[in-house]
């Protein structure tokens, strides 16, 4: 290979992966040399405005807590949203199997603004690559990743190579950087779809999230601008396709049932998509020259909206381990990077605790299971403290 062939020599960071996160910590790792590769072409596209009944929202929306809201707006990325794209969540009601226990979470009760964003996937893309400075190299295939005493070599599938000190894996589950590293995983899948569209609705959501426990399966609705609301409904993956090949009216129809009528009649704006549901744990985080962010370490069922906040979380807090890191000390030194896996080893662990645990207990049949999940809400609804110390944290 000679030198025409090599791009970057020089380079702090390499991220492979141009989503949310891949591009997040492009921004947050302001100061170095940064490039991006992603097999997707990534750029922002004009901001999208009008009447709000006009508007039509992406299927895929993330719940984003106010902490990771607090980091984009620091990046100078929150801000570029149009704000007719996103809705604070006000409160958020969550419902049992038994058709009569329930639990209620209230940002004014809780002494907080809003428990959370809603924001569709398109449009904190285009805020996030508005923002990006980083040299971007898309569309690229990944071809080999090679780890050397001074430096990593990524080979692209086009012949280049890219070298820097260090390479951050952002390319989600199936990641090409977790696999060439040899970092082992730990993966299950739910033998769940999730189910994912947008409907108009009759009654307005007053800014309040739903969610439904089906035992087993799990109905979510998520108050988007006007009287519009975004539908993720967990199901075994037999029912999930059928439930996604239903003409719209007779889709309409299931949803309002599964919800019990609580937006009265609604209407279809974006058609059902689907997706496998899987869990994923990558063994480690780290090794000498390469981290591992978002989805590339850790992917968790969608009933507690949590997968990107942990995502953007990675890119936080491996972004200021390499900003605070000594003078002269190598991005890509393995000490280094332990400092990242250990900060976020806890928060990890205790988030697939806690999405398995829920998942397990919603999930089990038998009266005996139903009536500890069920009691379990109406016990958690009467003790405002708890429910506050469950607000704060799942804001930060």
């Amino acid at each position: 290979m000679t030198d025409t062939a090599i791009i970057s020599r020089d380079r702090d960071l390499i991220i492979v992966g141009g989503g949310a996160v891949g591009a997040c910590l492009a921004i947050a790792a302001h100061g170095l040399r940064t490039a991006v590769v992603s097999h997707e072409r990534c750029a922002a596209t004009p901001s999208r405005t009008g009447a709000l009944d006009a508007l039509l929202f992406d299927a895929r929306v993330y719940a984003l807590n106010p902490g990771n809201v607090a980091f984009l707006r620091q990046l100078g990325v929150w801000q570029r949203i149009p704000a007719e794209r996103v809705q604070p969540v006000l409160a958020m009601h969550v419902f049992g199997d038994d058709g009569r226990s329930s639990l209620e979470f209230d940002a004014y009760r809780a002494g907080v603004p809003e428990l959370a964003w809603i924001v569709e996937d398109s449009a904190l893309q285009d805020a996030l690559w508005q923002a990006v400075q980083a040299e971007v190299l898309a569309p690229a295939e990944c071809e080999r990743l090679e780890m050397g005493e001074r430096s990593a070599v990524l080979t692209l599938r086009d012949g280049r190579r890219v070298t820097s000190a260090l390479v951050v894996g952002a390319d989600g589950a199936n990641s090409f950087v977790r696999r060439a590293a040899g970092i082992a995983a730990t993966e299950k899948g739910y033998e769940q779809d999730a189910v994912v569209a947008n409907f108009h609705c009759e009654k307005a959501h007053d800014s309040v999230a739903y969610q439904w426990f089906q035992g087993g399966p799990v109905l979510a609705l998520l108050p988007l601008p006007g009287r519009q609301v975004a539908m993720v409904w967990s199901l075994p993956a037999d029912r999930a396709a059928s439930v996604s090949k239903l003409a719209a009216d007779e889709l309409c129809r299931a949803v309002e049932a599964a919800a019990r009528g609580t937006l009265g009649k609604l209407s279809l704006s974006t058609p059902p998509k689907s997706y496998p549901l899987r869990k994923l744990r990558a063994q480690r985080l780290v090794q000498k020259r390469l981290a591992l962010v978002g989805d590339a370490a850790h992917v968790i069922h969608p009933l507690a909206g949590q997968g990107l906040n942990l995502g953007l979380q990675d890119a936080q807090a491996l972004a200021a381990v390499l900003a605070t890191r000594e003078p002269g000390r190598d991005p890509g030194d393995e000490r280094l990077l332990r400092r990242y896996e250990r900060q976020r080893a806890e928060p990890i662990l205790a988030m697939n605790a806690v999405v398995d645990g829920l998942f397990r207990l919603f999930g089990s049949e038998g009266k005996q299971w139903s009536r500890l999940r069920n009691a379990g809400l109406n016990l958690t609804d009467r003790l405002p403290v708890l429910k506050n110390i469950l607000i704060r944290q799942a804001m930060n």
